[in-house]
């Protein structure tokens, strides 16, 4: 090997070096959070709209068993729930505020069911993964009890356990099939439900 090309491959790796770390030291920014609020391909596209997170994962947690599958899940049998592990930026939008987000784009007045699902796969919660998120999901499910804007909250609030990606085919739902997602949407009175629970957003 000739020195121009030695001298090219030093260049390659270093530039190939700097870009992973610029890569990690990205990923070292970010956190994450896990809310369930009914089906997770309504849940997905309600949080990759806002504006600091990065990416949304449909999945399942809250259960008993390993690596369970979407059929599995649906039957009611492995005590999960469907939900979503949001990946989002600190500088640009917190905790709190995906809290405030999560209440508003669900129902938190009944239990084991959000909208036309059914089921305690369909149940709400806050998974917390530190001690700071339980003081603020514990503070924020408080705060709307003591409100008095409903009689009851079922969302439950639980630390964290294993968070199980959906299949493929359930990520980013609304955006391979918006026909289909949409009339899943409105026919399931998602947005009707929301809007007479919280007002128009």
């Amino acid at each position: 090997m000739n020195t121009f090309h030695k001298l090219t491959l030093l260049i390659g790796v270093a530039l190939f070096s700097s870009l992973l770390n610029a890569a990690e030291m990205s990923k070292a920014n970010t956190a994450n959070a896990i809310f369930a609020g009914g089906c997770f391909w309504c849940s997905e596209s309600d949080f990759e709209k806002l504006d600091g997170v990065i990416e949304v994962v449909s999945g399942y947690t809250s259960g008993n068993s390993v690596n369970p599958t979407y059929k599995q899940v649906s039957s009611g049998g492995t005590g999960h729930t469907e939900a979503v592990r949001v990946e989002y930026d600190p500088a640009k939008i917190s905790y709190q505020k995906l809290l405030d987000y999560f209440w508003r784009s669900i129902d938190p007045t009944v239990k084991d069911k959000q909208f036309c699902d059914h089921g305690s796969q369909y149940r709400s919660g806050i998974y917390y993964q530190n001690a700071e998120e339980k003081k603020l999901a514990l503070a924020s499910k408080k705060a709307l009890e003591k409100s008095g804007r409903f009689d009851k909250i079922y969302t439950e609030v639980l630390a964290a356990s294993e968070f199980y990606p959906a299949e493929e085919y359930h990520q980013d739902y609304y955006k391979k099939n918006p026909v289909r997602y949409k009339y899943y949407r409105y026919s399931c009175g998602r947005d009707s439900r929301l809007e007479s629970l919280w007002g128009k957003s």
